[in-house]
């Protein structure tokens, strides 16, 4: 159990396919102005104070010939993020692959993993219980996990100071083998 200190670091990686919202989901963690957003070629880092926690959070571009370098950013994760466009179906497939290599890989074992169904301010958006459901979260026993439904462009469920409860589990209690779905 990790104890609220304000010098306690928590290491994030937030990951998921390109055009996902990762990026716009970082800047309004850190209440920053999303009107400028372009593709995340390498990464971005930002700390968040919150909750006498220090999350430094770490944006992995998500493009196809980055995500092979994904490992490089592995060692002492903390927490998993893991970013889906709910109106994106046609790669529900290809993130669903994506998602499960990350589960497979050791340097990730027991990491409680937070996966956000974005964008669900767009009319097209799957729910997160049928994004979870068609990538068969419900499989996951080796790690704490959440789905929750956000939209990272209106900060629906996503800003911590309004929702403090979404990550703290995953830093506070570490693998319980937890599921949770917030729609």
């Amino acid at each position: 159990k990790l104890k609220s200190a304000p010098d306690h670091e928590v290491r994030i990686l937030l990951l998921g396919l390109d055009n996902g919202g990762k990026t716009t989901l970082l800047k309004q963690l850190a209440s920053e102005d999303i009107s400028h957003i372009t593709p995340t070629q390498g990464f971005n880092i930002k700390s968040v104070q919150s909750q006498g926690f220090k999350l430094n959070v770490w944006d992995i571009g998500g493009q196809r010939k980055i995500r092979p370098y994904w490992r490089n950013y592995f060692e002492n994760t903390n927490v998993l993020i893991y970013v889906i466009d709910s109106a994106d179906r046609k790669r529900f497939e290809e993130t669903g692959q994506e998602l499960a290599e990350l589960l497979d890989e050791e340097k990730l074992s027991g990491v409680p993993v937070l996966i956000f169904a974005n964008k669900q301010d767009l009319l097209t958006a799957a729910p997160a219980s049928e994004i979870a459901e068609g990538l068969n979260l419900h499989t996951i026993r080796d790690r704490m996990w959440q789905i929750q439904s956000c939209s990272a462009l209106t900060e629906e469920g996503v800003q911590v100071n309004h929702r403090p409860s979404f990550i703290y589990p995953c830093i506070c209690f570490g693998p319980s083998h937890q599921r949770l779905v917030f729609t």
